[in-house]
């Protein structure tokens, strides 16, 4: 198969909130019991959920055909060594593309909304639709970019913390 790059594609991805419940709770039904007795529809987290499942499945099989790809969790984003010719894909919500922003040196970023319908965003400019047409542009550099400035914080025990657009100390 001929790929359009040999430059790896970054999907950094996050767990949902079923699955943060189901890590906590250690089974759905346990999950559920939880969220329901907090008064609120598990229905919704399912349907997000699924609807988040489906668009990281959309994703990965379109950057499939471009090129290299390697999924990471957020979690994994302090440890993880990005090359200097990575594209990045977040799929997710603003926050995940401002924390994924803070540890890339120059690597072009393409925030991608899972589900508009549930989400909007600064950040997330594209749909999981766009982005067989979006990332060939950016490997191709026909893509305008939007530089991002970070902001750094230095605190008096020589900590540094980076920021997109909020510092929390």
């Amino acid at each position: 198969m001929q790929r359009l790059t040999e430059s790896k594609l970054i999907l950094v991805t996050r767990p949902t909130r079923v699955a943060e419940l189901k890590r906590r709770f250690n089974t759905a039904l346990q999950a559920k019991f939880y969220v329901s007795h907090l008064g609120q529809d598990f229905s919704d987290y399912e349907q997000e959920d699924e609807q988040y499942a489906a668009s990281v499945l959309a994703t990965q099989r379109v950057l499939d055909l471009l090129g290299r790809v390697q999924v990471i969790d957020r979690s994994f984003l302090p440890n993880f060594v990005f090359g200097p010719e990575d594209v990045v894909v977040v799929l997710g919500q603003d926050g995940l593309v401002a924390n994924t922003v803070k540890y890339l040196d120059g690597q072009p970023v393409v925030g991608v909304n899972p589900d508009p319908s549930r989400w909007d965003g600064q950040l997330l400019p594209f749909r999981v639709a766009d982005v067989g047409k979006v990332v060939p542009e950016v490997l191709q550099l026909r893509r305008a970019i939007k530089p991002v400035t970070m902001a750094q914080a230095k605190l008096n025990t020589g900590e540094m913390l980076y920021a997109v657009n909020d510092l929390f100390i």
